[in-house]
């Protein structure tokens, strides 16, 4: 069984509010799920699971089979709104030099893939992010990808509102939520809070926009159904204004209806832009207001205590104020 430790000096700088840490409960199902891989890749070395069946099991947990590479894998690990600190940088280095080829790819959804690594050593791989409070889980597979948002968030001179809370508040509930696991097709989210959108929300499944109403409260613009590809649209406005109370529950009335109607049948026609683009965002936003009102109010709304909970783990640089 490869053994997952935490690095003491990682410990230490998290409790000083450097980075987020991982809450236990959901550490314990990266453990089990890294542990749970090294079972299922034993079994499947042995010839007791067929191939089509491990490769939908590690895809789910972002490792992809490379066309010409024989056993070689493709390792995808989320740097969560590209949020990192310098531990996990050096683990990555680390990672480059040892399993792969010395280098990798930063992907343009704050993502980093390793190409080459051998299937046997993706456990120990796993395990070694783990230690700096990283995973490779839902980086691939039909369900919610990796939470972006603005490169400079955080320090962004045009930032209004910081974006950073809010994406991790979105990462802690989608990260193995059931409902959403196994989609129609993969599932992308973004969050802006600047006035110039680097995140590029208007090109993602759902693009938040951080606002204020006339009375200074938080909420957030909606967007759905953009995306690139080979079928490229621009996201359209579904709700103007949802309090940040309820943009939990929203995105969770917006996936259920696209969860019961997106197309299965054709994987070219089965991201959310498609059936947005068939219904019109007239019937889409009337399906996702009607199951909206069944959630609403229910487990998944957010309090000042949570949000506030996430925030103070974030930190804002202490600028000098110089001349404009």
């Amino acid at each position: 069984m490869t053994t997952i430790e935490i690095d003491p000096d990682l410990a230490k700088r998290t409790q000083r509010g450097d980075i987020f840490e991982v809450p236990a409960d959901m550490a314990a199902e990266i453990e089990a799920d890294i542990a749970k891989f090294e079972k299922m890749l034993a079994l499947h070395l042995a010839g007791e699971i067929e191939d089509d069946t491990f490769r939908v099991f590690r895809l789910n947990n972002g490792i992809y089979g490379q066309r010409q590479g024989g056993t070689n894998q493709m390792v995808r690990v989320k740097a969560p709104y590209g949020k990192l600190n310098a531990q996990q940088l050096d683990l990555f280095a680390r990672v480059a030099d040892e399993y792969s080829r010395g280098w990798g790819h930063i992907t343009t959804r704050q993502n980093f893939q390793f190409n080459w690594p051998e299937l046997k050593v993706v456990p120990e791989i796993l395990a070694e992010l783990a230690g700096v409070e990283m995973h490779a889980i839902q980086t691939s597979g039909a369900c919610i990808r990796n939470i972006t948002s603005d490169p400079f968030a955080g320090v962004a001179g045009d930032e209004y509102i910081d974006p950073r809370p809010w994406c991790e508040v979105l990462r802690q509930w989608s990260t193995f939520h059931p409902e959403f696991a196994f989609l129609p097709r993969k599932f992308k989210i973004a969050v802006n809070g600047a006035e110039q959108d680097r995140a590029v929300i208007q090109c993602h499944d759902i693009g938040l926009e951080l606002k204020r109403d006339a009375a200074g409260e938080i909420g957030f613009r909606v967007l759905v159904g953009g995306g690139m590809g080979r079928t490229p649209i621009i996201g359209t406005e579904i709700n103007d204004f949802v309090p940040w109370q309820h943009i939990i529950t929203y995105c969770e009335a917006i996936l259920r209806v696209y969860n019961r109607y997106g197309r299965r049948d054709n994987l070219y026609k089965a991201r959310i832009k498609i059936l947005v683009k068939a219904l019109g965002i007239a019937e889409f936003k009337r399906q996702v207001e009607e199951e909206w009102a069944f959630g609403k109010n229910g487990p998944s709304t957010l309090t000042e205590a949570e949000v506030a909970r996430v925030a103070t783990h974030f930190t804002t640089p202490a600028y000098a104020s110089l001349p404009a």
